[in-house]
């Protein structure tokens, strides 16, 4: 299954990131080229972020390991980890084996390089856990896949 997973022979590079008042730092090996996802499960669809799936070792807290807060919900696929001053949702992580595994999940809105623009947006249906049809170009309904997806 095709995921926006960073491969070693992409074209990424180091960005760097936090949260809005400063607390969290991270940076991030992330190639634009593979494009970002959003997902339509309950948390995503209330906070709005878009990330670019990365494997851990890509990943490294810079500062504010300590300032951040979790959240797990549901089946604890993910942690979602945020900061306890401001509240911005930085990044999350987790296992899923439809997308390999351990991954963890950049908050691209996070990033502090403005001129970062992933080629495409990619669409899970987290709602309904469709995570086997993996992600699509274009939104999925909130009523569920059609019968032909």
């Amino acid at each position: 299954m095709e995921t926006n997973q960073t491969k070693p022979e992409s074209a990424a590079r180091k960005y760097t990131g936090g949260c809005h008042c400063g607390a969290v730092s991270f940076e991030a090996l992330l190639d634009p080229s593979r494009g970002a996802g959003r997902c339509n499960c309950s948390i995503c669809t209330k906070t709005g972020v878009t990330g670019m799936i990365i494997k851990p070792d890509a990943f490294r807290v810079l500062e504010g390991a300590d300032q951040t807060g979790t959240y797990q919900w549901g089946g604890k696929i993910s942690t979602r980890h945020f900061c306890k001053h401001c509240g911005v949702q930085v990044f999350g992580q987790g296992h899923l084996a439809e997308i390999g595994g351990d991954f963890v999940s950049v908050n691209i809105l996070c990033l502090d390089d403005l001129e970062f623009t992933p080629s495409s947006i990619n669409y899970w249906d987290g709602r309904h856990n469709n995570w086997a049809a993996g992600p699509r170009p274009t939104p999925w309904p909130a009523a569920g896949p059609s019968p032909a997806e």
